[in-house]
């Protein structure tokens, strides 16, 4: 069985990890990394191949930077391309990035049969452009991965058509692995702190958010 994974941004690459590492152990399973190149940069891309023990992308589409509409329609027209001349029996798509998207449309378009890992996931909330990936993605693919109840209680909702599949969460198998890589880590020397002596914090989103209500 030939099966494609199209990723292209630093989740994407995240969630594949385990998959592709359960999809290795299987002799029967033909397994291609498809890198749309949405993001290109070594921390945003490469680190984590790196640190996951991921194989460098079997092919890179190079996308690059660009506009949200730009950058979806050239990935959709690369990644069709691809899907056309290598008889794919499966594409495997990844939480909710413009990636996520195309890969799913341009699936729809080369007439492979989609999955759709972590899906049902809902913020119920269209100004984020995620929000709109995910519904689409999740409403023209074939198997629907949902890593918790609610997510497939949200799909269920929707009426969609493909098969509903309750997975469990990717993510402790990727905090499992965190914990082991970060035990190798040297990056409290590096930056002089003391175990516990810190606070980390992440923010990623393309709304305003008061800092008093996170």
């Amino acid at each position: 069985m030939k099966i494609a994974s199209v990723v292209g941004a630093r989740p994407n690459f995240i969630k594949l990890a385990p998959v592709h590492k359960a999809l290795a152990r299987n002799p029967e399973i033909e397994h291609t990394i498809i890198h749309t190149g949405q993001h290109y940069d070594f921390e945003m891309s490469e680190i984590f191949f790196k640190e996951f023990k991921l194989p460098k992308p079997d092919i890179n589409l190079k996308v690059g930077s660009g506009t949200p509409g730009y950058q979806t329609g050239e990935m959709i027209k690369r990644i069709e391309k691809v899907l056309l001349r290598s008889g794919f029996d499966l594409v495997m798509v990844y939480g909710d990035t413009n990636s996520t998207l195309a890969g799913a449309l341009a699936a729809v378009g080369s007439k492979t049969r989609l999955a759709h890992v972590e899906s049902g996931l809902r913020s119920f909330d269209r100004r984020m452009p995620e929000e709109t990936n995910r519904v689409l993605t999740d409403h023209i693919s074939n198997y629907l991965f949902a890593s918790t109840r609610t997510a497939v209680g949200n799909l269920r909702k929707e009426s969609v058509q493909g098969d509903i599949v309750y997975s469990g969460d990717l993510s402790v198998e990727i905090v499992d692995e965190a914990v082991r890589a970060g035990a190798k880590s040297d990056v409290l020397d590096r930056l002089s702190l003391e175990p516990k002596s810190y606070v980390l914090l992440t923010i990623h989103r393309a709304v305003p958010v008061a800092l008093s209500s996170i």
